[in-house]
Protein backbone atom coordinates (compact mmCIF):
# COMPACT_ATOMS: atom_id res chain seq x y z
CA UNK A 1 0.00 0.00 0.00
CA UNK A 2 1.27 3.57 -0.63
CA UNK A 3 1.51 6.40 1.96
CA UNK A 4 -1.78 7.88 0.58
CA UNK A 5 -3.71 5.13 0.96
CA UNK A 6 -2.45 4.20 3.67
CA UNK A 7 -2.47 7.54 5.99
CA UNK A 8 -4.91 9.68 3.43
CA UNK A 9 -2.21 12.26 2.92
CA UNK A 10 0.54 12.77 0.44
CA UNK A 11 4.14 12.82 2.19
CA UNK A 12 6.44 15.64 2.50
CA UNK A 13 8.96 13.84 1.64
CA UNK A 14 11.39 11.03 1.33
CA UNK A 15 14.24 9.68 3.33
CA UNK A 16 16.88 6.52 2.88
CA UNK A 17 19.27 5.03 5.26
CA UNK A 18 22.22 1.95 4.48
CA UNK A 19 22.58 -0.69 6.51
CA UNK A 20 26.39 -1.45 6.82
CA UNK A 21 29.16 -3.80 6.71
CA UNK A 22 32.39 -3.70 8.45
CA UNK A 23 35.26 -3.97 6.93
CA UNK A 24 37.52 -4.36 9.60
CA UNK A 25 37.17 -3.30 13.81
CA UNK A 26 34.56 -5.36 15.12
CA UNK A 27 33.26 -5.35 19.00
CA UNK A 28 35.38 -2.36 19.48
CA UNK A 29 32.93 0.32 19.18
CA UNK A 30 31.87 0.13 23.19
CA UNK A 31 34.98 -0.05 24.01
CA UNK A 32 36.18 3.67 22.45
CA UNK A 33 38.15 1.71 19.78
CA UNK A 34 38.59 1.94 15.70
CA UNK A 35 36.10 0.33 13.24
CA UNK A 36 35.99 0.98 9.19
CA UNK A 37 32.87 0.59 7.97
CA UNK A 38 30.84 0.97 4.96
CA UNK A 39 27.52 1.56 3.83
CA UNK A 40 25.96 -1.20 1.76
CA UNK A 41 23.33 -0.12 -1.53
CA UNK A 42 20.25 -1.59 0.75
CA UNK A 43 18.56 1.07 2.30
CA UNK A 44 15.69 1.62 4.51
CA UNK A 45 12.96 4.09 3.51
CA UNK A 46 10.75 6.51 4.92
CA UNK A 47 8.10 8.43 3.67
CA UNK A 48 6.56 11.24 6.16
CA UNK A 49 3.73 13.63 6.36
CA UNK A 50 2.28 14.82 9.50
CA UNK A 51 0.03 15.11 11.07
CA UNK A 52 -2.58 18.13 13.11
CA UNK A 53 -2.30 15.80 16.91
CA UNK A 54 -0.03 14.16 19.05
CA UNK A 55 -0.03 10.96 17.32
CA UNK A 56 2.84 8.50 15.79
CA UNK A 57 1.47 5.95 13.27
CA UNK A 58 3.86 3.78 11.75
CA UNK A 59 3.88 1.32 9.24
CA UNK A 60 6.23 -1.75 7.97
CA UNK A 61 6.07 -2.54 4.32
CA UNK A 62 7.85 -6.06 5.26
CA UNK A 63 4.39 -6.49 7.82
CA UNK A 64 1.64 -5.46 5.76
CA UNK A 65 -0.59 -7.43 7.30
CA UNK A 66 0.38 -5.92 10.68
CA UNK A 67 -1.07 -2.19 10.01
CA UNK A 68 -0.33 0.63 11.52
CA UNK A 69 1.67 1.20 14.96
CA UNK A 70 -0.48 4.05 16.74
CA UNK A 71 1.41 5.51 19.34
CA UNK A 72 0.72 8.27 21.60
CA UNK A 73 3.64 10.83 20.78
CA UNK A 74 3.87 12.39 24.80
CA UNK A 75 3.65 8.81 26.38
CA UNK A 76 6.50 7.26 24.79
CA UNK A 77 8.79 6.33 27.44
CA UNK A 78 11.78 2.93 27.51
CA UNK A 79 9.71 -0.19 27.37
CA UNK A 80 6.56 1.20 25.72
CA UNK A 81 6.90 -0.25 22.43
CA UNK A 82 8.57 -4.01 21.33
CA UNK A 83 9.28 -5.10 17.70
CA UNK A 84 10.43 -3.28 15.07
CA UNK A 85 8.37 -0.32 15.99
CA UNK A 86 10.53 0.37 18.85
CA UNK A 87 13.53 1.58 16.93
CA UNK A 88 11.74 4.73 15.08
CA UNK A 89 9.99 5.20 18.36
CA UNK A 90 12.72 5.61 20.25
CA UNK A 91 14.39 8.46 17.72
CA UNK A 92 11.03 10.55 18.52
CA UNK A 93 11.77 10.08 22.29
CA UNK A 94 15.50 10.53 21.92
CA UNK A 95 14.52 13.73 20.08
CA UNK A 96 12.02 14.85 22.47
CA UNK A 97 14.20 14.26 25.37
CA UNK A 98 17.09 16.37 23.73
CA UNK A 99 14.71 19.19 23.72
CA UNK A 100 13.42 18.95 20.13
CA UNK A 101 9.74 19.58 19.82
CA UNK A 102 7.76 17.11 17.65
CA UNK A 103 4.25 17.36 16.40
CA UNK A 104 2.25 14.08 15.42
CA UNK A 105 3.15 11.94 12.49
CA UNK A 106 2.75 9.49 9.37
CA UNK A 107 5.77 7.26 8.50
CA UNK A 108 5.61 4.42 6.16
CA UNK A 109 8.74 2.27 5.93
CA UNK A 110 10.46 -0.02 3.36
CA UNK A 111 13.43 -1.44 3.49
CA UNK A 112 15.87 -4.36 1.26
CA UNK A 113 18.55 -4.43 4.64
CA UNK A 114 18.34 -8.27 5.44
CA UNK A 115 16.80 -8.20 9.19
CA UNK A 116 18.99 -10.36 11.92
CA UNK A 117 21.88 -10.73 9.17
CA UNK A 118 24.39 -8.52 11.15
CA UNK A 119 23.88 -5.68 8.64
CA UNK A 120 21.78 -3.02 10.49
CA UNK A 121 18.83 -3.03 9.96
CA UNK A 122 17.79 -1.21 13.03
CA UNK A 123 20.43 1.37 12.97
CA UNK A 124 19.10 2.01 9.33
CA UNK A 125 15.28 2.64 10.87
CA UNK A 126 16.75 4.82 13.40
CA UNK A 127 18.44 6.67 11.28
CA UNK A 128 16.49 7.43 8.23
CA UNK A 129 13.86 8.69 11.09
CA UNK A 130 16.28 10.67 12.86
CA UNK A 131 17.26 12.51 9.73
CA UNK A 132 13.49 13.10 8.43
CA UNK A 133 12.30 14.47 11.70
CA UNK A 134 15.39 16.77 11.53
CA UNK A 135 14.31 17.95 7.69
CA UNK A 136 10.33 18.38 8.41
CA UNK A 137 11.58 19.90 11.60
CA UNK A 138 14.36 22.04 10.43
CA UNK A 139 16.69 21.31 13.63
CA UNK A 140 19.41 21.22 11.59
CA UNK A 141 20.89 18.13 12.86
CA UNK A 142 24.35 16.87 11.18
CA UNK A 143 25.07 13.35 10.57
CA UNK A 144 27.17 12.31 13.51
CA UNK A 145 24.44 14.12 16.22
CA UNK A 146 21.82 11.70 14.13
CA UNK A 147 23.86 9.14 15.01
CA UNK A 148 24.35 9.82 18.95
CA UNK A 149 20.46 10.30 19.26
CA UNK A 150 19.57 6.69 17.20
CA UNK A 151 22.28 5.10 19.59
CA UNK A 152 20.42 6.31 22.39
CA UNK A 153 16.99 5.35 20.62
CA UNK A 154 18.74 1.92 20.67
CA UNK A 155 20.38 1.41 24.01
CA UNK A 156 18.04 3.88 26.30
CA UNK A 157 14.29 3.06 24.52
CA UNK A 158 14.67 -0.55 22.51
CA UNK A 159 17.20 -1.80 24.93
CA UNK A 160 19.84 -2.99 22.99
CA UNK A 161 23.91 -2.48 24.76
CA UNK A 162 24.85 -1.61 20.93
CA UNK A 163 28.04 0.89 20.32
CA UNK A 164 27.71 3.71 18.00
CA UNK A 165 29.24 2.15 14.87
CA UNK A 166 26.12 1.13 13.43
CA UNK A 167 24.44 4.55 13.60
CA UNK A 168 27.49 6.65 12.20
CA UNK A 169 28.09 4.15 9.44
CA UNK A 170 24.40 4.56 8.56
CA UNK A 171 24.89 8.46 8.46
CA UNK A 172 28.14 9.08 7.78
CA UNK A 173 29.95 6.74 5.06
CA UNK A 174 30.10 8.18 1.47
CA UNK A 175 29.66 6.39 -1.77
CA UNK A 176 33.40 4.67 -2.87
CA UNK A 177 34.41 4.81 0.74
CA UNK A 178 35.33 3.02 3.92
CA UNK A 179 34.92 5.32 6.87
CA UNK A 180 37.66 5.00 9.46
CA UNK A 181 35.62 5.65 12.35
CA UNK A 182 37.00 6.64 16.40
CA UNK A 183 34.54 5.80 18.36
CA UNK A 184 35.80 7.73 21.11
CA UNK A 185 35.86 11.14 19.77
CA UNK A 186 33.99 10.15 16.84
CA UNK A 187 36.61 11.57 14.55
CA UNK A 188 36.00 10.87 10.66
CA UNK A 189 38.12 9.89 7.76
CA UNK A 190 36.72 8.56 4.19
CA UNK A 191 39.15 6.01 2.46
CA UNK A 192 38.80 5.67 -1.12
CA UNK A 193 38.09 2.04 -1.39
CA UNK A 194 38.24 1.52 -5.29
CA UNK A 195 37.60 -2.21 -5.29
CA UNK A 196 36.93 -2.42 -9.37
CA UNK A 197 40.00 -0.53 -10.34
CA UNK A 198 42.40 -2.93 -8.14
CA UNK A 199 39.94 -6.62 -10.05
CA UNK A 200 38.46 -6.56 -6.35
CA UNK A 201 35.32 -7.75 -5.07
CA UNK A 202 33.57 -7.95 -1.52
CA UNK A 203 30.92 -10.60 -0.89
CA UNK A 204 28.52 -11.00 1.69
CA UNK A 205 27.61 -13.90 2.87
CA UNK A 206 24.30 -14.43 5.16
CA UNK A 207 24.26 -17.52 6.66
CA UNK A 208 20.53 -16.99 7.26
CA UNK A 209 21.59 -17.67 11.15
CA UNK A 210 19.67 -14.89 13.18
CA UNK A 211 20.81 -13.57 16.15
CA UNK A 212 19.65 -11.06 18.58
CA UNK A 213 22.02 -8.62 20.33
CA UNK A 214 19.52 -7.74 22.49
CA UNK A 215 20.02 -11.47 24.34
CA UNK A 216 22.56 -11.96 27.43
CA UNK A 217 25.84 -12.86 25.21
CA UNK A 218 26.55 -9.87 23.41
CA UNK A 219 25.32 -7.76 26.64
CA UNK A 220 27.61 -10.70 28.48
CA UNK A 221 30.73 -9.44 25.96
CA UNK A 222 30.41 -5.55 26.66
CA UNK A 223 30.66 -6.61 30.92
CA UNK A 224 33.31 -8.65 30.38
CA UNK A 225 35.25 -5.88 28.58
CA UNK A 226 34.56 -3.38 30.82
CA UNK A 227 35.53 -5.82 33.98
CA UNK A 228 38.90 -5.87 31.64
CA UNK A 229 39.23 -2.29 31.67
CA UNK A 230 38.27 -2.27 35.16
CA UNK A 231 41.13 -5.13 36.06
CA UNK A 232 43.63 -2.97 34.19
CA UNK A 233 42.83 0.69 35.64
CA UNK A 234 42.19 2.06 31.79
CA UNK A 235 39.04 3.77 30.93
CA UNK A 236 38.70 1.73 28.07
CA UNK A 237 40.46 -1.20 26.50
CA UNK A 238 41.31 1.18 23.61
CA UNK A 239 43.94 3.17 26.05
CA UNK A 240 46.08 -0.79 26.03
CA UNK A 241 48.07 -0.30 23.04
CA UNK A 242 49.53 -3.40 20.83
CA UNK A 243 52.94 -3.11 22.27
CA UNK A 244 51.63 -3.24 25.74
CA UNK A 245 49.39 -6.22 25.42
CA UNK A 246 51.63 -8.84 26.67
CA UNK A 247 52.38 -6.74 30.12
CA UNK A 248 48.62 -6.12 30.36
CA UNK A 249 47.46 -10.02 29.80
CA UNK A 250 50.12 -10.57 32.59
CA UNK A 251 48.21 -8.95 34.97
CA UNK A 252 44.69 -10.43 34.65
CA UNK A 253 44.02 -13.53 36.73
CA UNK A 254 40.92 -14.66 34.61
CA UNK A 255 41.54 -16.51 31.42
CA UNK A 256 38.30 -14.99 29.90
CA UNK A 257 39.15 -11.63 30.55
CA UNK A 258 42.34 -11.97 28.66
CA UNK A 259 40.77 -13.39 25.49
CA UNK A 260 38.44 -10.42 25.45
CA UNK A 261 40.85 -7.90 26.13
CA UNK A 262 43.59 -9.47 23.47
CA UNK A 263 40.56 -9.87 20.61
CA UNK A 264 40.12 -5.56 21.42
CA UNK A 265 43.74 -4.67 21.32
CA UNK A 266 44.81 -6.40 18.26
CA UNK A 267 41.23 -5.84 16.59
CA UNK A 268 42.05 -2.20 16.88
CA UNK A 269 45.69 -2.63 15.71
CA UNK A 270 44.30 -4.58 12.87
CA UNK A 271 42.28 -1.70 11.53
CA UNK A 272 45.30 0.44 11.56
CA UNK A 273 47.05 -1.90 9.56
CA UNK A 274 44.16 -2.00 7.51
CA UNK A 275 43.94 1.76 6.77
CA UNK A 276 48.02 1.90 6.08
CA UNK A 277 47.48 -0.82 3.49
CA UNK A 278 44.59 0.94 1.93
CA UNK A 279 46.21 4.34 2.01
CA UNK A 280 49.18 3.28 -0.19
CA UNK A 281 47.14 1.60 -2.55
CA UNK A 282 47.57 -1.95 -1.53
CA UNK A 283 43.92 -3.78 -1.17
CA UNK A 284 44.72 -6.83 -2.07
CA UNK A 285 46.89 -7.16 1.13
CA UNK A 286 44.18 -6.89 3.53
CA UNK A 287 42.91 -10.27 3.32
CA UNK A 288 45.39 -12.34 5.57
CA UNK A 289 44.08 -9.86 8.44
CA UNK A 290 40.63 -10.21 7.98
CA UNK A 291 40.59 -13.98 8.39
CA UNK A 292 43.17 -13.20 11.26
CA UNK A 293 40.63 -10.78 12.52
CA UNK A 294 37.72 -13.80 11.81
CA UNK A 295 39.93 -16.38 14.42
CA UNK A 296 39.75 -13.54 16.95
CA UNK A 297 36.29 -13.15 17.37
CA UNK A 298 35.99 -17.18 16.94
CA UNK A 299 38.45 -18.20 19.37
CA UNK A 300 39.29 -15.19 21.73
CA UNK A 301 35.98 -13.22 21.54
CA UNK A 302 33.60 -16.36 21.00
CA UNK A 303 30.82 -14.70 18.98
CA UNK A 304 31.14 -16.86 15.31
CA UNK A 305 28.94 -20.29 15.00
CA UNK A 306 30.00 -23.19 12.61
CA UNK A 307 27.86 -21.73 9.78
CA UNK A 308 29.85 -18.27 9.95
CA UNK A 309 33.10 -20.35 10.12
CA UNK A 310 32.32 -23.08 7.39
CA UNK A 311 31.69 -19.66 4.90
CA UNK A 312 35.15 -17.84 5.95
CA UNK A 313 37.03 -21.46 5.83
CA UNK A 314 35.24 -22.58 2.37
CA UNK A 315 35.81 -19.14 0.67
CA UNK A 316 39.48 -19.18 1.59
CA UNK A 317 39.90 -22.45 0.39
CA UNK A 318 38.51 -21.68 -2.97
CA UNK A 319 40.96 -18.49 -3.45
CA UNK A 320 39.66 -16.00 -1.97
CA UNK A 321 42.07 -13.09 -0.15
CA UNK A 322 40.50 -13.59 2.94
CA UNK A 323 37.82 -13.67 4.95
CA UNK A 324 35.83 -12.62 8.10
CA UNK A 325 32.44 -12.57 10.08
CA UNK A 326 30.73 -8.85 10.35
CA UNK A 327 28.52 -7.82 12.70
CA UNK A 328 27.99 -8.51 16.65
CA UNK A 329 28.12 -12.50 15.87
CA UNK A 330 26.42 -15.62 17.04
CA UNK A 331 25.04 -15.57 13.35
CA UNK A 332 24.58 -13.12 10.54
CA UNK A 333 26.75 -12.65 7.76
CA UNK A 334 30.41 -13.18 6.53
CA UNK A 335 32.98 -11.12 4.29
CA UNK A 336 34.57 -12.46 1.26
CA UNK A 337 37.70 -10.23 -0.34
CA UNK A 338 38.18 -12.17 -3.85
CA UNK A 339 40.94 -11.10 -6.44
CA UNK A 340 39.32 -11.13 -10.20
CA UNK A 341 42.59 -12.75 -11.77
CA UNK A 342 41.21 -15.49 -13.44
CA UNK A 343 37.84 -16.20 -15.37
CA UNK A 344 34.53 -16.26 -12.89
CA UNK A 345 36.90 -15.97 -9.70
CA UNK A 346 34.21 -14.66 -7.64
CA UNK A 347 31.41 -17.99 -9.22
CA UNK A 348 34.23 -20.20 -7.74
CA UNK A 349 34.18 -19.22 -4.30
CA UNK A 350 30.27 -18.50 -4.31
CA UNK A 351 30.21 -22.09 -5.05
CA UNK A 352 32.50 -23.56 -2.75
CA UNK A 353 30.51 -21.47 -0.30
CA UNK A 354 27.30 -23.07 -1.45
CA UNK A 355 28.23 -26.49 -1.54
CA UNK A 356 30.19 -26.65 1.55
CA UNK A 357 26.81 -25.35 3.47
CA UNK A 358 25.00 -28.11 1.14
CA UNK A 359 27.66 -30.61 2.95
CA UNK A 360 27.15 -29.59 6.09
CA UNK A 361 23.51 -29.76 5.96
CA UNK A 362 22.81 -25.99 6.85
CA UNK A 363 20.19 -23.82 5.08
CA UNK A 364 21.54 -22.00 1.38
CA UNK A 365 23.69 -19.06 2.29
CA UNK A 366 22.55 -15.83 0.59
CA UNK A 367 25.30 -14.50 -1.83
CA UNK A 368 25.63 -10.87 -2.80
CA UNK A 369 28.01 -8.21 -3.63
CA UNK A 370 29.02 -5.51 -1.23
CA UNK A 371 29.29 -1.88 -3.16
CA UNK A 372 30.42 1.30 -0.26
CA UNK A 373 27.53 3.29 -0.74
CA UNK A 374 26.31 6.96 0.35
CA UNK A 375 25.01 7.24 3.76
CA UNK A 376 21.49 9.01 4.78
CA UNK A 377 20.02 11.32 2.83
CA UNK A 378 16.83 12.74 1.03
CA UNK A 379 15.44 11.51 -1.69
CA UNK A 380 14.80 13.54 -4.68
CA UNK A 381 11.06 14.17 -5.46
Amino acid sequence: MTHEQLFGATPEGHWSAPGRVNLIGEHTDYNDGLALPMALPHTAKAAVSRRADRRLLLFSGWMPEAGPVDLDLDALAPGTVTGWAAYPAGVAWALREAGHDLGGLHISFESDVPVGAGLSSSAALEVVTALALSDLFDLGLAPAALARLARRAENDFAGVPSGILDQMASACCTAGHVLRLDTRDLGLRQIPFAMALEGLRLLVVDTRVRHAHADGAYAARRAECEAGATALGVPALRDIPIEGLAGALARLPDDTLRRRVRHVVTENDRVERVVALLDVGRAREIGPLLTAGHASLRDDFEVSCAELDLAVSASVAAGALGARMTGGGFGGSALVLVAEDTADATGTVRAAIEDAFAAAGHHPPRVFEAIPSSGAQRLPV
